[in-house]
C-alpha cells in the first residue's frame, strides 16, 4: 500500500478540527473515550435527547486549547442531528474580540447564528424588537441598515454590526452603552422572537428541537474588566446567569483556567451544573508507568492520518513506510504527552525535516530538542519551581502561579478510570532544571 506524502501532510495539519460528520474527516478520527475518564460527549448528549428533549439545558465544556474541543463538539453536533435535533454550531472567535467580549455580544451572536441557520432551511423569523432595535444602532454606528418589513434580515444586519466594530473599540464601546441597559429587554427578545417561534416551526418539521453550541470561547484572553474581574469569570460567574436564560439547550465552551479558581463554586451554582473537562489521552499513568492502551490509541491516529480508512490492525504493519522503527512512533506519542495537537505539529515539523521518507529517531530527537528550548525559554525561575512540584505530587493547586502553568500548556490533565492527576508536559522532562 503506498502513501501518498502530500495527503499525509495535509491530514496532520495541527490546525485543522475534524468535522466528523464528513465522510473524509471520519476516516481520521479516534474516539479516545476509553481512556480519557469516560464518555463525556455521550453525557452531554445524554442530558439533552434523553432526560430532557423538551426542557431547555446548559452545559458547560473545557480542556486544554488544542486537545480537541472543537472535534468532540462537531462529533455532538452529528450524533444530535442524527436524534432529530436542530443543532447550530459556531465558532466565537469569528464574531468576537477574543480580547474584549461582553454578554451582548455573546447575546447577538446566537441570535445571528440560530436566525442564520433557520433561514438556511427556509425559516424565516419576523421580529419587531430586532427592526426598531437596529434602526437605533443605525444611528448610533452612522452604519446603512435596511429595517424595511420585506428586506429586513436579522443574521445580515447582525453581521454589519459585528463587521463594524470588531475592530473598533471604540464602536464597540458605543454600542455596549446603548446596549447594556437593555441586556434582559433583549434576552427576552431572543427567546420570545426568535427561540421560541424557531422551536415551533422545527416541530413543524418534524424536528425534537434546537441546539446551540458555543466553541471557542475557552479562547477568552485573561483581561481584567473594570469591575476587577476577569473576563472569564465576568461572563460565566458575574453573568452566567443571564447565559443561561435563553430558551434552547446550550452547550458552551469555558476558560480552563475557571475550574482551578476559587470561583468554581459559584460557577456551579449559578449554572447548576458541573463543566465536562476534555483531559489529555494519557500516556502514563499516576505512579508514572507506561499506559500503552493510550500510546496505541494516539499511534491509531498517526496511522490513520497516513493511510485513511485502513484498518489498525493493517496499518501498525506498514509503521515503517512511516517511521524508521516502530518504537520511533511510539516515542512521539509518548513525548507528546497525549496533547492531540503537539502530537500533530511535531509530526509535521518531521515531515518538514525529512527528504525521504521513514522519518528517524534522530530526526525526532532534533524536533523535540528544538521544542523543548523554545518552551524553556518562556519558563521563569518561579515557575521551574512549581514544575518541581508537580512532578512530585501529580497535583496542582488553585494559586495563580499554578494556573500559568495550565495556560502556558507547560502542565498537562489527565483522568483515567477514577484518578485524576497532572504532569509536566513530556518535552520538558529531560530539561535540565528539572533533573
Amino acid at each position: 500500500m503506498k502513501l501518498d506524502l502530500t495527503k499525509f501532510y495535509q491530514a496532520c495539519d495541527p490546525s485543522k478540527t475534524l468535522v466528523v460528520g464528513n465522510a473524509e474527516d471520519r476516516q481520521y478520527y479516534i474516539d479516545f473515550s476509553s481512556v480519557r475518564g469516560g464518555k463525556i460527549i455521550a453525557e452531554l448528549e445524554r442530558a439533552i435527547a434523553i432526560y430532557s428533549p423538551d426542557k431547555p439545558t446548559c452545559q458547560l465544556f473545557t480542556g486544554h486549547v488544542g486537545c480537541g474541543k472543537s472535534t468532540e463538539l462537531l462529533r455532538l453536533k452529528a450524533e444530535l442531528e442524527q436524534e432529530g435535533f436542530h443543532v447550530v454550531y459556531f465558532n466565537s472567535s469569528h464574531d468576537m474580540d477574543m480580547a474584549d467580549v461582553d454578554i451582548t455580544d455573546i447575546l447577538l451572536a446566537i441570535a445571528r447564528e440560530v436566525t442564520e441557520s433557520l433561514e438556511a432551511i427556509k425559516i424565516k423569523l419576523n421580529s419587531g424588537y430586532f427592526v426598531n432595535l437596529f434602526r437605533e444602532i443605525a444611528e448610533i454606528l452612522q452604519t446603512p441598515i435596511d429595517v424595511t418589513d420585506v428586506q429586513f434580515s436579522i443574521p445580515g444586519n447582525i453581521a454589519k454590526v459585528t463587521a463594524k466594530t470588531k475592530d473598533s473599540p471604540r464602536l464597540r464601546s458605543q454600542l455596549r452603552y446603548f446596549l447594556e441597559p437593555q441586556t434582559n429587554r433583549l434576552l427576552d427578545a431572543i427567546n420570545q422572537e426568535v427561540l421560541e417561534p424557531a422551536i415551533k416551526e422545527l416541530k413543524w418539521q418534524n424536528k425534537k428541537g434546537l441546539v446551540v453550541i458555543v466553541d471557542n470561547l475557552e479562547k477568552l484572553h485573561n483581561s481584567t474588566k473594570p469591575s476587577g474581574s476577569s473576563q472569564a469569570e465576568y461572563l460565566f460567574v458575574d453573568r452566567g446567569e443571564q447565559l443561561k436564560q435563553l430558551n434552547c439547550h446550550l452547550v458552551y465552551t469555558i476558560p480552563l483556567v475557571l475550574i482551578f479558581s476559587n470561583v468554581l463554586g459559584r460557577l456551579t451554582d449559578k449554572f447548576g451544573v458541573d463543566p465536562k473537562v476534555l483531559p489529555m489521552v494519557p500516556v502514563q499513568l499516576k505512579d508514572n508507568s507506561e499506559f500503552f492502551q493510550g500510546i496505541a490509541l494516539l499511534q491509531q491516529l498517526v496511522m490513520a492520518r497516513a493511510f485513511p480508512g485502513v484498518s489498525w490492525e493493517i496499518s501498525r504493519d506498514l509503521i515503517t513506510q512511516v517511521f524508521d522503527s516502530p518504537e520511533t512512533l511510539e516515542h512521539l506519542c509518548r513525548v507528546s504527552g497525549g496533547h492531540v495537537r503537539t502530537l500533530l505539529m511535531l509530526l509535521q515539523t518531521c515531515l518538514q525535516k525529512t527528504d525521504n521518507l521513514p522519518i528517524s529517531c534522530d530526526c525526532l530527537a532534533s524536533v523535540i530538542k528544538q521544542r523543548c528550548n523554545t518552551l524553556k525559554n518562556t519558563i521563569s525561575d518561579d515557575e521551574w519551581d512549581l514544575l518541581h512540584q508537580v512532578v512530585q505530587e501529580k497535583s496542582l493547586k488553585g494559586d495563580k502561579r499554578y494556573q500559568s502553568l495550565i495556560h502556558s500548556m507547560f502542565v498537562f490533565e489527565y483522568r483515567y478510570q477514577d484518578d485524576l492527576w497532572f504532569d509536566i508536559n513530556p518535552i520538558l522532562a529531560e530539561a535540565e532544571e528539572l533533573q
